[in-house]
C-alpha cells in the first residue's frame, strides 16, 4: 500500500510512519524523563522541524539549476524534494547539541531518538515488505492502439509509469513537464494510465489539450491504482530495466523531483 484516504484526504504511507515514529519517540521519551522531570518534547519537535528543513534545503541547492528560473517553487513542498540524509544529519546533529548543553537530557532524548528510529525503520520495512516489487503484466488497451501489456512496452528499458485523471489539476499540471521527458529520454519508457475514466472522456480530454503523449492506456476500473495500492493521484512510479519497482512518488512532480529520481533510476541500472 502506497497511501490510503483518511475522509476526503489520501494519505502516503511514507508520512503516516514518520509520524508514528516522531509520536513513538515522544512516548518513549516522556517515559524516560519522567522519573527526573525533564521534558525532551521540544528538543523533539526541534528536531523534526530542522531536519525537515535541512533536507528540503539540502534537495533545492543539489538541484538549483532547475529552481533558479522559478524561484517561488523552492518554496512549494508539494514537489516531494527532500534530501533525506541531510535532514537525518541535522536532526542528529541538533539532538548532540542539545544533549552537550543540558546533560540532565541526554538519556531520555537518546532514548527517545532510538526508539523513533526503531519505529522509523520497521515501519519502513512492513511497507517495503508489502509493496508491489514488480511490473505489472496487465495487459490494457491503448488510446491509440491494441491492448498491450506495460513489460510489452517498456521494451526492456526503466518505466515511468503515471496514474493520472483528466479531472485531477495536479495531473494536468505535470503533464507538459512528462511530455518533454518522453521526447528527451528514449532510454526510458514513459507510459500513462489513466485511471477511472471511459475512452470517450480521455479522447476528449486529449482534444482540448495541446498534449502529444505516447503510451496512453486506458484503466477504467483503476485495476493498476489497486494492484500498486495508491489511492492518490497523480502517481508515478520508476521501475528499473528488470521491471523491478526502484521507487514511487505521490503528487505532482516538479523538474527536480523527476531529474532526481531519472538519475537514480539509470544510476542503478548502469552499475548492474
Amino acid at each position: 500500500m502506497l497511501s490510503f484516504h483518511l475522509g476526503p484526504l489520501a494519505i502516503p504511507v511514507s508520512l503516516a510512519i514518520v509520524a508514528a515514529a516522531w509520536l513513538a519517540a515522544h512516548g518513549a521519551g516522556l517515559l524516560a524523563g519522567r522519573g527526573r522531570r525533564v521534558s525532551v518534547a521540544a528538543d523533539l519537535n526541534d528536531m523534526l522541524l530542522w531536519g525537515f528543513v535541512a533536507a528540503r534545503v539540502g534537495f533545492v541547492l543539489s538541484w538549483f539549476s532547475l529552481y533558479a528560473h522559478r524561484p517561488l517553487a523552492m518554496l512549494d513542498l508539494r514537489d516531494g524534494g527532500f534530501l533525506p540524509w541531510a535532514g537525518i544529519a541535522a536532526a542528529l546533529l541538533l539532538a548532540v547539541w542539545r544533549g552537550w548543553r543540558g546533560p540532565e537530557r541526554r538519556r531520555p532524548l537518546a532514548v527517545a531518538v532510538l526508539i523513533g528510529a526503531l519505529a522509523w525503520a520497521g515501519g519502513e520495512a512492513l511497507q517495503q515488505g508489502h509493496a508491489k516489487a514488480a511490473l505489472s503484466t496487465r495487459a490494457l488497451p491503448q488510446l491509440d492502439g491494441a491492448p498491450a501489456s506495460l513489460p510489452a512496452l517498456a521494451a526492456g528499458k526503466p518505466v515511468v509509469l503515471n496514474l493520472w485523471a483528466s479531472w485531477c489539476p495536479p495531473c494536468l499540471r505535470e503533464m507538459p513537464l512528462l511530455q518533454d521527458a518522453q521526447r528527451q529520454r528514449s532510454d526510458v519508457s514513459f507510459i500513462f494510465a489513466n485511471q477511472g475514466e471511459d475512452e470517450v472522456a480521455v479522447r476528449e480530454f486529449f482534444h482540448k489539450q495541446p498534449l502529444r503523449l505516447k503510451h496512453v492506456l486506458l484503466d477504467p476500473g483503476g485495476a493498476l491504482g489497486r494492484e500498486y495500492g495508491s489511492a492518490a493521484l497523480p502517481t508515478t512510479l520508476f521501475f528499473d530495466a528488470d521491471g523491478r519497482l526502484a521507487s514511487v512518488h505521490l503528487g505532482e512532480l516538479s523538474a527536480a523531483t523527476l531529474a532526481s529520481k531519472l538519475q537514480t533510476l539509470t544510476r542503478s541500472d548502469s552499475k548492474e
